[in-house]
């Protein structure tokens, strides 16, 4: 079954990667309920596009955290090659959130970007706080996301008005325009 903007996200238990952390976290989604929460699969580490990605987040972070929300990314890889992978690459060095082994398939399974052969598809959710789904893209392998984009989308979900197209904070919004 497809997830889908406007219902409750799955509510699963994954083993997550934390750098500094000798062993590996649990991190319950739900766990995360009152903040806004940005879930990025990638397919799998040690690859070309995806530390792309992953860095752009990590270069990014905290304007994730001014929008008071949490980034996560996950593979389907184990914790012991994201901590193989992110300690030994010098350009994931940044990389400060939780990165989620999902060995099991249960949690690409459940937002729909598992692969037959066991790879996620590049997907991005946006949680809102009460842990419904407000955004989805998935892209194909080949085709890295704009994790900038993913900012601006975060930010006009936000503000809980109508955005227009390309809106970005310190613009108005069609309520203003409309109310006003």
């Amino acid at each position: 079954m497809a997830v889908r903007v406007g219902q409750p996200a799955p509510d699963l238990t994954v083993a997550a990667y934390v750098r500094g952390e000798p062993q590996p976290g649990q991190l319950r989604l739900s766990s995360l309920r009152g903040q806004w929460v940005v879930l990025f699969f990638y397919p799998r580490d040690f690859t070309f596009v995806c530390p792309t990605e992953i860095v752009a987040f990590a270069r990014l972070h905290d304007g994730f955290l001014a929008e008071q929300a949490v980034v996560l990314g996950a593979s389907t890889d184990s914790w012991e090659a994201h901590k193989a992978w992110f300690e030994s690459d010098p350009r994931l060095a940044e990389v400060a959130y939780p990165v989620l082994a999902d060995t099991a398939h249960a949690l690409s399974s459940a937002f729909d970007v598992l692969l037959a052969d066991g790879r996620a598809l590049r997907g991005t959710f946006i949680l809102d706080p009460e842990g419904v789904i407000r955004h989805v893209q998935v892209n194909d392998l080949d085709v890295g996301r704009n994790v900038e984009e993913t900012l601006r989308l975060l930010r006009a979900l936000r503000t809980g008005e109508l955005c227009p197209e390309a809106w970005e904070p310190g613009e108005a919004t069609l309520t203003e325009v409309l109310v006003g």
